[in-house]
């Protein structure tokens, strides 16, 4: 037996769309895979869980102990996006002004300020890791964050961040977009 699952056993997962070379480790949880559409060249490792709406396009990787968390409004991740270990993506959250119940034991009715906002995760973003993205943020292409930075709102293209909460430190390099086409190129 391997680490990862083969083609066959995820069809039997019940995946709603998935690519050629899909790697997703037999210790990753996911929670709602009928929800879960994976382009070509994504790894997944191990202890990650998935819940919810959740698109993953392709070239990404994402490193153990990640949860990405898509409830209704999902989360997306672009081409060569990548998110190093122990990141936290939610699309949902509770309210906890006091004006809502919490948990996921109480329902709907009684949380009315409950958070359900679509995360998009742009072309070419790296997010550090222990990094954490909320409900409704864009990370905008190119832009990546350091090590444990807080992502409450969108970023600007191309940048370098870091934070609690992330803040543009510099710009980024565009060479990858170089490194790109060699690559691809050399794939044919």
């Amino acid at each position: 037996m391997t680490t990862f699952y083969s083609p066959e056993e995820l069809k039997e997962l019940g995946i709603k769309e998935f690519g050629e070379n899909v790697l997703i480790s037999r210790n990753a949880i996911l929670y709602s895979p009928s929800t879960l559409t994976i382009g070509h060249d994504v790894r997944i490792d191990d202890f990650c869980i998935l819940s919810g709406t959740i698109v993953l396009h392709n070239f990404i990787h994402i490193a153990q102990f990640c949860g990405l968390y898509g409830g209704d409004s999902g989360v997306e991740m672009m081409d060569f996006t990548s998110l190093s270990s122990k990141c936290s993506i939610y699309a949902v959250s509770d309210d906890y002004s006091g004006e809502s119940m919490t948990n996921p034991m109480i329902p709907m009715k009684y949380k009315p300020g409950s958070i359900d906002s679509k995360v998009t995760i742009e072309k070419y973003v790296a997010v550090g890791a222990s990094s954490v993205v909320l409900p409704g943020v864009t990370l905008a292409e190119g832009s990546s964050f350091t090590a444990m930075s807080l992502c409450a709102r969108d970023s600007a293209e191309w940048t370098v961040n870091a934070g609690v909460p992330a803040r543009r430190v510099k710009d980024r390099s565009r060479k990858l977009l170089e490194l790109e086409q060699e690559f691809l190129k050399e794939r044919g």
